[in-house]
């Protein structure tokens, strides 16, 4: 019912897609599953869009009562306000292209009404943001020590090094690379203010390995763009660490390697307020557990 509402309000099955996050094809069968089951032709499609027949437009009315009352209904049960159909997820850098598409696919074909916003931030943002109200849903690579919230994990990747063409006939083999042989270049990281106990696990894991760490003082809070990571590997003075499905192709001269042994493994886990009665949110948090699904990442 709401799929129908959303293409009578939008004038058309792709601006009611696009409302709803779901794909053209399932919304359109949506509603011509609902005619079906009515008998009758609800909407009247054309190259311009789509309108509510006559039938229709006496269908819309009754269904925005329908759904009114149902909202409301909800909310007197529960004793609390109607759940608001949306949801505010924040995104750091670096999160896997393929893994948030498929999960958000997958909660709007049950809930084809919810309102999806993402907000890319760095992690001690979205952490912030959690604690004051101002998003639903953190995926972060610092797993917090907070009552207040909940946590599971996400995604692990294991790391692998970019290097030039150059460094990689140097440094690399059949296999990977060595962290250690990585001890005469400089590692292009990221700003400690984003996630400071990852950042601080992957700097004590390059100087066991004999990697030295440049201190960089004032620059730790700038963040690190694709493009300035990748402009510095390419100097060959430089190493860039990424997971193996970062980019879908790098930029010509270098080159992406596994290391040896996987010394460096990301992990990102999404956090929520403990106290969230949201069945939109909970229906995300388990499509997101990786305990309850295949790994996506892992090399």
């Amino acid at each position: 019912m709401r799929a129908f509402v959303a293409v009578a309000e939008e004038g058309g099955v792709s601006a009611a897609a696009r409302r709803l996050h779901v794909s053209q094809s399932a919304l359109s069968q949506t509603v011509r599953s609902l005619e079906r089951q009515l008998g009758i032709q609800l909407l009247e499609r054309d190259h311009t869009g789509a309108r509510p027949t006559a039938a229709g437009l006496t269908m819309l009315g009754e269904v925005r009562a329908l759904l009114e009352r149902h909202d409301a209904m909800i909310a007197t049960m529960t004793g609390r306000p109607a759940e608001p159909c949306s949801l505010r997820i924040g995104v750091p850098l670096e999160f896997p292209l393929d893994l948030l598409p498929s999960i958000l696919a997958e909660l709007n074909t049950v809930y084809p009404e919810l309102k999806i916003g993402l907000r890319h931030s760095s992690g001690s943002a979205q952490l912030t943001a959690i604690r004051s109200g101002d998003l639903d849903l953190a995926l972060v690579r610092d797993r917090p020590y907070d009552p207040l919230l909940d946590s599971v994990l996400v995604v692990e990747e294991a790391m692998g090094v970019i290097l030039t063409s150059a460094r990689s006939a140097e440094l690399a083999d059949a296999t990977g690379v060595r962290l250690d042989r990585l001890r005469g270049m400089s590692w292009m990281g990221f700003a400690r203010s984003d996630s400071p106990a990852w950042h601080d696990q992957v700097t004590a894991i390059l100087r066991t390995h004999g990697v030295p760490v440049r201190d960089l003082s004032g620059d730790q809070d700038r963040p690190v763009t694709p493009e300035v990571k990748l402009a510095a590997a390419g100097t060959g003075r430089s190493f860039a660490f990424a997971s193996r499905g970062w980019l879908p192709a790098l930029p010509p001269g270098l080159i992406w390697h596994p290391l040896i042994g996987n010394p460096i493994v990301r992990r990102t886990w999404a956090v929520w307020p403990a106290a969230s009665t949201s069945r939109h949110l909970a229906a995300l948090v388990a499509t997101l557990d990786l305990t309850e699904r295949t790994p996506i990442v892992m090399e």
